[in-house]
């Protein structure tokens, strides 16, 4: 039976004290990969940007908000994640720009962190976007078609959608002719095999979980559209 926090039906819009800790790792693990990012690191003999320690765990949250709350809420998350990343740079931005007094030296340690250039900003914001909301959509058609069995092959077959298209996206937006085209590839396989692989290690504890989070709520929502499932629909 659900306890007294778990209020998540269709129509009231409380939500469970469970519920806005998903959401604040999920939007907290966003902005932290984001500033992350700007460091390549080497891990596993496979190079890419420091924001992949954590950017993956995003994935594993939608993957959770999507099983257990249903793709309505997943939906409205990853839109609330893309609203904090906006908020967060424009303050970024803006620090940038105004005004610091004489005997700050800081500015071009400031810059070469915080100030996002527009074309790896809009690559970060395409592959985002693209990359969470099919995520979240695979997840919810495979459950159906699942009947709720066997978790494992939604999380790790949403991962391979999703973070194929956000890691393709990104790269080829943010690097086409900066790049050669065989690094390119390289970069994309690269961070797609880590994301993918890091999903998979964490399936134990996602089902650990989703398992506890629907107990404790008292729901396991499926999705059942009269139409297709529409990516970014709020």
């Amino acid at each position: 039976m659900a306890d007294r926090h778990a209020v998540l039906h269709h129509g009231d819009e409380r939500h469970s004290t469970w519920f806005v800790a998903l959401v604040a790792l999920f939007v907290t693990s966003l902005i932290v990969s984001n500033i992350a990012a700007v460091k390549p690191i080497q891990l596993l003999g496979l190079t890419m940007d420091a924001g992949n320690i954590l950017f993956p765990l995003s994935y594993i949250c939608g993957d959770v908000l999507t099983e257990v709350y249903g793709y309505r809420r997943a939906r409205l998350v990853i839109w609330l994640g893309f609203a904090c990343n906006l908020l967060a740079v424009g303050a970024f931005l803006l620090g940038l720009h105004l005004p610091a007094p004489p005997e700050w030296d800081g500015q071009a340690a400031y810059e070469r962190i915080l100030g996002f250039t527009p074309r790896l900003l809009l690559a970060s914001v395409c592959g985002y976007l693209l990359g969470e909301f099919s995520n979240a959509a695979v997840l919810a058609r495979l459950k159906t078609l699942t009947r709720g069995r066997l978790l494992w092959t939604r999380t790790i077959g949403s991962t391979l959608v999703g973070q194929g298209l956000d890691s393709t996206v990104f790269v080829l937006i943010a690097f086409v002719g900066v790049l050669p085209n065989a690094l390119l590839l390289t970069m994309i396989l690269s961070q797609w095999l880590f994301k993918v692989a890091y999903e998979a290690a964490a399936t134990p504890l996602t089902y650990l979980v989703v398992n506890a989070l629907k107990r404790r709520e008292g729901l396991d929502v499926y999705d059942y559209p009269p139409r297709p499932l529409r990516l970014g629909q709020a």
